[in-house]
């Protein structure tokens, strides 16, 4: 099935290079191309797309208003096109807290192969984007924080998640309490927009929310985000764990890769590690996961009902690696009961 894209972009060049991508790929067809809001909103009603890449910064209208009015009257998948900046990595976690789907960073193409880069990630990212599950933006809903009071370094979370995930990610951290082990987590994003990424969860949450750092001391009540081109692993280092980073090559087709992660708890934290794969395309973190289960781990999946794209935690469950599937609120309460249980019994 043909999936039909709208491109709002001001830029010319830009909505030029993504009238030559989608015309490229069989499977795209461009309805038309938007310079501005106004003009976008008349060829939405027009031809309803079934995908919208949206420019950030646009005049007139800007596009974040453009997004936030869009999913209140009319939800459709969009992916947002944003500047490497960090006034752009800002604005693209708003978008996605506004209801974006994904993003791009906007390319600096100098040579070819930079453009074919760039042109596989465009059409990957429009082909996911397309079956996502996006609903009309409601009211915050209110939030209930689970209870737990847990202050020891045996017990780690790992959490990884892709399409969708920041808003996963963000839903189910706020659920959880200040007094809660060290949380290690992988979300496939490019550099400098985990910082921002970071950053807003920080003054989300209660926990302390931060970019992982190289050898840091794995603390309760942290959670440690892997930066967008380093690959983040966690190691036994005598009573304590430790997060390493590492430059290495894409794994799972990712940097930095959940894969990576879990193996890395599997094989050092073993039975006293949990794990959470929530939303993604593809997948990675489904044989990480497989391992941590195997090692004794307790293992999480977000249900397909809840995701915006049903693809890594469906890997994870097809290979056995998941003991519970459940929407998020669900896993926050689960997750608690089992670490209780777990200290418990590790005390005695």
């Amino acid at each position: 099935m043909t999936i039909s894209v709208l491109v709002v972009d001001d830029s010319a060049l830009i909505r030029s290079l993504m009238t030559q991508i989608i015309a490229n790929h069989p499977d795209l067809n461009l309805v038309g191309t938007a310079p501005d809001a106004y003009v976008a909103k008349d060829m939405v009603k027009r031809f309803s797309p079934d995908v919208i890449t949206l420019d950030i910064e646009m005049p007139k209208v800007d596009g974040l208003t453009f997004l936030d009015r869009l999913m209140k009257a009319k939800p459709t998948p969009v992916v947002m096109i944003s500047t490497l900046t960090e006034k752009g990595a800002d604005a693209t976690m708003l978008a996605l807290e506004l209801g974006a789907v994904d993003f791009i960073p906007k390319p600096k193409i100098d040579v070819q192969a930079k453009f074919l880069a760039f042109q596989q990630l465009v059409t990957d990212k429009i082909i996911a984007a397309a079956g996502a599950r996006v609903k009309k933006r409601v009211a915050n809903e209110t939030v209930t924080k689970t209870q737990l009071s847990y202050s020891g370094t045996e017990l780690i979370v790992g959490i990884g998640a892709s399409t969708g995930g920041t808003e996963a990610i963000k839903d189910l951290l706020v659920r959880l309490p200040a007094s809660f082990p060290a949380v290690v987590m992988t979300q496939h994003m490019p550099p400098g927009f985990t910082t921002s990424f970071a950053k807003r969860l920080n003054g989300q949450c209660a926990l302390t929310v931060k970019e992982a750092q190289h050898n840091e001391r794995l603390l309760p009540g942290h959670v440690y985000l892997a930066p967008g081109d380093q690959h983040l692993s966690v190691i036994k280092y005598g009573a304590d764990y430790r997060t390493q980073l590492s430059d290495e090559g894409r794994v799972s087709g990712h940097k930095p890769s959940v894969d990576v992660l879990f193996d890395s708890l599997a094989e050092h934290v073993g039975h006293n590690a949990f794990g959470v794969i929530l939303t993604g395309m593809g997948r990675d973190g489904a044989q990480g996961m497989r391992a941590m289960h195997d090692k004794g781990a307790t293992t999480f999946a977000q249900d397909e009902a809840t995701c915006v794209v049903y693809g890594m935690p469906k890997e994870a469950v097809k290979r056995g690696g998941v003991d519970k599937s459940l929407p998020i609120p669900e896993i926050a309460k689960q997750l608690t009961e089992a670490i209780r249980s777990k200290a418990r019994g590790n005390r005695l």
